[in-house]
């Protein structure tokens, strides 16, 4: 399996790609990342440095991989974070050309705009944009709860609203949504989910929440359930694999007591998942 990831990069620390290329290299996927950002550390710090890469130039490297006759063989364009409004064109036209050199190829959004604590974290014109051209265009999405209901205009909180609005989220374009951070006030407490819906159905994973802020862990997350849900098609497998590879990552990561992501040390957990975590099927 070959896919294309456009996405950010730092030097220290794993976010973007520096979180994404490594976890999927770990289970077989070869990955051609393109960079949209060459910072030294993600921003969650309030200081960085580094270069926000321009749209033109981030088109450059695309069209160049693009006259090495490679395009066929890419299964999967996969983005996350698009820190200007100017590369989600960018990011059209390489889904655009991929899937003309392979029509089999998908392509899978982490449709990043912020999460329940934070509030939106991007630029105003960056969730409109998600929610108007980009998303309708994905095959695959993988937002958070809070960015679900960003995305549909509702507010899911319920098993039965969060479905509902994957459902709208659907009808807009992607086939596949992962649902991450899903927090229903009638859980177990103590724990958080993710839910997995297709054309097949829907699935429903827990966890232990555990109490860190882990900046990195969705791009992870996105690119580990993307790689495996296009190479079997099945999604409560793709669900089970993630959600056991994810949390061992941020368990891994909070023994650590480091701020950042223990992307090496977990190595194990992407290429051997324990699959210590009940899916059950919801719908």
């Amino acid at each position: 399996m070959k896919i294309l990831s456009i996405q950010s990069a730092v030097a220290y620390g794993h976010v973007g790609n520096s979180a994404a290329v490594f976890p999927l290299q770990r289970i077989g996927v070869e990955v051609l990342p393109v960079y949209t950002v060459n910072f030294s550390n993600h921003t969650g710090y309030g200081a960085w440095r580094g270069p926000l890469i321009s749209p033109d130039d981030v088109r450059e490297v695309i069209t160049g991989i693009e006259e090495r006759g490679v395009l066929g063989g890419i299964d999967v364009v996969l983005s996350g974070y698009q820190g200007s409004d100017g590369i989600a064109d960018v990011i059209l036209d390489a889904v655009s050309r991929v899937k003309a050199a392979n029509p089999s190829a998908i392509y899978a959004c982490d449709p990043v705009m912020g999460n329940a604590k934070s509030g939106c974290f991007v630029a105003p014109a960056i969730p409109v944009l998600l929610r108007e051209r980009v998303v309708p265009a994905a095959d695959l999405i993988t937002p958070n709860q809070f960015e679900l209901g960003y995305l549909t205009g509702t507010e899911p909180d319920t098993l039965e609203s969060t479905l509902a609005s994957v459902d709208l989220a659907r009808a807009s374009g992607p086939s596949t949504v992962l649902v991450t951070s899903v927090e229903r006030p009638d859980r177990t407490p103590g724990t958080i989910e993710m839910l997995a819906v297709d054309e097949r159905g829907a699935w429903l994973a827990q966890t232990p929440h555990l109490p860190l802020k882990a900046n990195g862990s969705g791009d992870v997350t996105a690119a580990l359930f993307t790689a495996h849900y296009r190479r079997t098609g099945d999604a409560a497998d793709a669900l089970a694999r993630t959600i056991s590879s994810v949390y061992d990552l941020l368990a891994t990561t909070h023994e650590s007591g480091e701020r950042e992501l223990q992307l090496v040390e977990s190595q194990e957990f992407y290429a051997n998942p324990r699959m210590q975590f009940e899916v059950r099927q919801v719908r």
